[in-house]
């Protein structure tokens, strides 16, 4: 419970929050940091963090900068930074991120892609070492 409470604090404070017992449906773009914790349905497009609650059920196609999750999400998850599962969370969808986290515990059904994530470079080729020059015959 201290790791969510300094997690939220480290986030910044939640600017919209989506209570438990509300319902809604539709395309939501937002700034700053937006807590679910009722039920959605539909799209979510913006560059700042989505956070959804446990007991949250989303049905919906996620285009977000970083999203943590502990409830319900049915839909495709694409963050330019992070996603984070939690126990009791649960996913059915494919994510595509740079970071990812999942937690002992989390159901996820799907496919992870991480682009954008630190490739291991190749080794460079072994040098050759240079051809003595020819010897003069004499």
């Amino acid at each position: 419970m201290a790791a969510t409470a300094a997690k939220q604090q480290a986030l910044g404070e939640i600017t919209t929050l989506l209570g438990r017992g509300a319902t809604f449906e539709g395309k939501l773009t937002f700034e700053g940091t937006v807590r679910i914790d009722g039920r959605f349905r539909g799209e979510v497009f913006s560059d700042d963090v989505l956070v959804i609650g446990e007991g949250a059920i989303v049905e919906a196609e996620v285009d977000i900068g970083e999203v943590i999750i502990q409830g319900t999400v049915v839909g495709n998850i694409k963050a330019k930074r992070s996603i984070e599962i939690h126990a009791p969370g649960r996913v059915k969808g494919d994510i595509h991120t740079p970071s990812l986290q999942i937690d002992k515990g989390v159901i996820f059904e799907g496919r992870s892609f991480m682009e954008g994530a630190t490739k291991p470079q190749a080794a460079p080729p072994p040098a050759t070492p240079p051809k003595p020059a020819p010897t003069p015959v004499k």
